[in-house]
């Protein structure tokens, strides 16, 4: 059975608010109307996250499930891109277990790469600050506003909201990027946005509603030179060619999508001229 759009959501630890998002995002997907799956990936929990997903993913109908397990715990990125590269649709989604963007969110992101306006579509929380709920307490949100500001002056990235964790990814030309990304923990998503941004893709951002929700395993202040040692890195392989093999392979297959759709478009044209 083929799907259209496949939805992951990593999870570490998340026993306590994994079934209650699960549920939202099952009855999401069972009025969703095109076909989908569900992807959970378990980076090594300890807890009852892996009971808890079973008995969320019990409850799923019409559409496909997955949930993919691990040990060790390795960290965010590696669980996302495990999801992503397991993903069977043609666009791939991740939120966060909490849903701080609410999964109904979902369409705005994907009308994006359906209407062929980018490659990856990824949520922010500074386009329209009016959609933010719950904010986060200021220490937290000055942080994050510091670290987006040094990862656009290091990569002159677009964003300038690269943590919000709800992206989407064009899979034919974004998988050779997420084979290639390296980075498994807090700067994951600067990652695949600057590969992207390489590869000569076409990235948007998108304002969407978001809650702050307590429990973020990620503090600024313990990890931030960690975050900023991460970014750098990227760069530095950027530099360094280690990349180069998976950025070819993105722009070909951009390139080779593009042609595909202009044969289409002219076919198209040349019909209905005949049937003018």
């Amino acid at each position: 059975m083929s799907v259209s759009l496949s939805v992951v959501i990593p999870a570490y630890n998340e026993a306590e608010r994994l079934g209650s998002s699960l549920d939202s995002v099952v009855q999401f997907l069972k009025d969703y109307p095109h076909s989908s799956e569900l992807i959970v990936v378990d980076d090594g929990s300890v807890d009852d996250t892996v009971l808890v997903a079973r008995q969320a993913l019990k409850k799923a109908e019409g559409f496909q499930t997955r949930l993919i397990q691990y040990q060790p715990n390795r960290g965010k990125g590696f669980a996302v891109r495990t999801g992503l590269l397991a993903a069977r649709a043609p666009i791939a989604l991740f939120s966060d277990a909490d849903l701080s963007t609410p999964i109904t969110e979902i369409p705005k992101l994907v009308r994006m790469i359906e209407r062929n306006e980018c490659d990856v579509a990824f949520g922010s929380r500074t386009l329209d600050r009016k959609l933010i709920g719950i904010r986060q307490p200021w220490r937290r949100e000055l942080g994050g506003r510091v670290f987006n500001r040094i990862v656009r002056l290091i990569t002159r990235l677009p964003a300038s909201d690269t943590q919000c964790g709800f992206k989407a990814f064009r899979m034919e030309t974004c998988r050779p990027l997420l084979e290639a990304a390296k980075i498994d923990r807090f700067a994951f998503d600067v990652e695949l946005l600057y590969l992207a941004q390489l590869a000569g893709l076409r990235i948007r951002d998108c304002a969407v509603r978001w809650d702050h929700f307590e429990g973020s395993k990620v503090s600024f202040m313990r990890d931030s030179v960690r975050m900023f040692s991460e970014v750098l890195a990227i760069r530095q392989r950027a530099r360094k060619g280690q990349y180069d093999l998976a950025l070819n392979a993105a722009r070909q297959r951009a390139l080779s999508l593009r042609r595909r759709r202009l044969e289409a478009g002219g076919r198209s044209s040349r019909l209905q001229e005949r049937l003018a």
